[in-house]
C-alpha cells in the first residue's frame, strides 16, 4: 500500500472516530457542578454516581465544584430530589432507605436522574434505574438503561424533560 493511500486511510478513520465519539450532533456538552460536601457518609457514593452518568451519556458532564447547580445533602428521611430546572436542584440522600437495605449507589444515581430530567417509573424492574425502590432491596443495579441514557441525552440536546420541576420526588 502506498504511503499516500495509508495516510489518507488513516485520516478518514481518525475523522470517523472523532465524529462517532463526539456528543450528539448539534449539541454542546453541558457541564454541571455538584456539591456533595454536605452528603456526609454518602459523599464518595455521590461521586461514583456522577461518574456512572458521565460514562453513560454524552450531552452532560457532572463535576464536583462550586458554585453548584446540584446540591446533595444527607438526612434521616427517605431519599428524594427537588429538580428546579433541567440540571439544577437538590438531592437528599436519606438514611431511611439504606437502613431498610436499599443500595446507596443506586439511590444516588437514581436521584441524579431526576435532576437530569427523568421521572420515577415504578416498573419494578431492576434494569430500570428510575424504577427506584419498586425493584426491591435485592436490586443493586446503579446503571441507567439504554432508554434512560437516550432520554437524558435528548433532554440536554433541547428535548422536553418528562420530570416535573419544582416538585419533590420521593420514590417510596
Amino acid at each position: 500500500m502506498s504511503r499516500i493511500l495509508r495516510l489518507s486511510l488513516s485520516l478518514v478513520l481518525s475523522l470517523t472516530f472523532l465524529l462517532l465519539s463526539s456528543p450528539a450532533q448539534g449539541s454542546v456538552v453541558r457541564v454541571l457542578r455538584y456539591d456533595a460536601s454536605r452528603a456526609q457518609e454518602f459523599r464518595a457514593t455521590v461521586d461514583q454516581a456522577a461518574q456512572i452518568w458521565n460514562s453513560s451519556v454524552v450531552n452532560v458532564r457532572l463535576v464536583p465544584g462550586t458554585p453548584a447547580q446540584i446540591t446533595v445533602l444527607a438526612d434521616n428521611g427517605w431519599p428524594r430530589a427537588l429538580p428546579t430546572s433541567l440540571g439544577r436542584g437538590t438531592i437528599w440522600m436519606g438514611r431511611q432507605a439504606t437502613a431498610q437495605g436499599h443500595n446507596p449507589l443506586r439511590i444516588a444515581t437514581h436521584e441524579i436522574g431526576h435532576i437530569l430530567g427523568l421521572p420515577d417509573r415504578r416498573t419494578g424492574r431492576c434494569t430500570d434505574l428510575m424504577s427506584g425502590s419498586s425493584a426491591g432491596t435485592s436490586c443493586t443495579n446503579p446503571n441507567p438503561n439504554a432508554a434512560e441514557r437516550a432520554e437524558v441525552d435528548r433532554n440536554f440536546a433541547g428535548g422536553t424533560p418528562a420530570v416535573e420541576f419544582g416538585k419533590v420526588h420521593v420514590n417510596r
